[in-house]
């Protein structure tokens, strides 16, 4: 799950309300203690489908009572909350079965989501919570079933683009006798070449940390691990996961908008350019440029709130 605006949360860490540790996740919800004692897997799932059968749903006028009492830290409005949607996480989690998880362990990673859920609905924006709540739920399902077979863990929104990237290279590979390179894909998708690099890069296997480097230089990968002089590691994750988010969304932008602020911010390969510029390079008026930009920056604001995050994501 993602931990205030920005990172998505492993799902063994531990967060209040929820056990870190896979099945005692739904002990920890429903607080009777009898889901982890059981052995078979299928048992325990229908215990837990007819424990959480007990947990009565909300009214609208309850739903926003109990959510503005979690808001104020109040843990037994928080908890009934979570609890009175957890019909909710078993729905969705039954559309993702037969794709290598069993249904208590998508519910497990879709009660991380209702719970970030909970943690950050508004109330006072006048829809219901199942719907914002929806979305989390489903992200968290998503980002198990992907990562599951992958060393290293990466956020869902990262594995969706990847994925994308990893889609046009076997396409390219179909029709070509060689094995598409950077510049081939980068064609393909209308992409700099810079961003395809990037991405593939996260696809690289995990090599043992006793193995050299290469190069001109026998240091194994271990030796290099704590060096002062490398660039933090951490905030260049987080760089690259904003880029991929906004490319993401310029993507839902019309046309003219998407144009104006790639050119304008310097994004997907250009340099950042004034709104003379912009208008020189597009053959409009500096002030429709200007009126373009005002509109695409309030959609923009809208996809980021759309998806429980602040402009301050971007634009601090």
């Amino acid at each position: 799950m993602e931990n205030d605006e920005g990172m998505i949360m492993d799902s063994k860490q531990a967060i209040p309300g929820i056990s870190p540790s896979g099945r005692m996740a739904t002990k920890s919800l429903l607080g009777r203690g009898r889901v982890g004692s059981l052995q078979s897997t299928l048992d325990a799932t229908q215990i837990y489908l007819n424990e959480i059968g007990f947990s009565p749903l909300l009214s609208a006028e309850e739903e926003v009572f109990y959510s503005r009492r979690a808001r104020q830290g109040i843990e037994s409005a928080r908890k009934r909350m979570i609890e009175s949607n957890l019909r909710l996480v078993v729905k969705i989690a039954r559309r993702y079965l037969n794709r290598g998880m069993s249904l208590l362990d998508l519910i497990e990673e879709g009660n991380l989501g209702l719970i970030h859920a909970v943690e950050k609905f508004d109330p006072e924006r006048g829809f219901r919570f199942s719907t914002y709540a929806t979305w989390w739920i489903r992200q968290t399902i998503e980002r198990g079933l992907m990562n599951q077979t992958r060393t290293v863990r990466l956020p869902i929104h990262v594995v969706k683009e990847l994925n994308l990237y990893l889609r046009a290279a076997r396409e390219l590979s179909q029709k070509l006798d060689h094995e598409p390179s950077a510049d081939e894909i980068a064609r393909l998708l209308d992409r700099p070449v810079e961003d395809v690099q990037r991405m593939l890069g996260l696809n690289e296997r995990v090599s043992s940390i006793d193995a050299p480097i290469g190069g001109d230089t026998e240091k194994t990968l271990v030796e290099t691990l704590a060096d002062p002089n490398m660039p933090d590691p951490a905030m260049q994750v987080q760089d690259d996961d904003i880029r991929v988010c906004l490319d993401g969304w310029l993507d839902q932008l019309p046309d003219k908008q998407r144009e104006v602020l790639a050119r304008r911010f310097g994004l997907r390969g250009h340099d950042v350019a004034t709104l003379e510029e912009v208008g020189e390079e597009i053959g409009l008026t500096r002030e429709r440029v200007r009126q373009i930009q005002v509109d695409g920056l309030k959609r923009l604001r809208c996809l980021l709130e759309g998806e429980g995050l602040t402009s301050d994501a971007l634009f601090t």
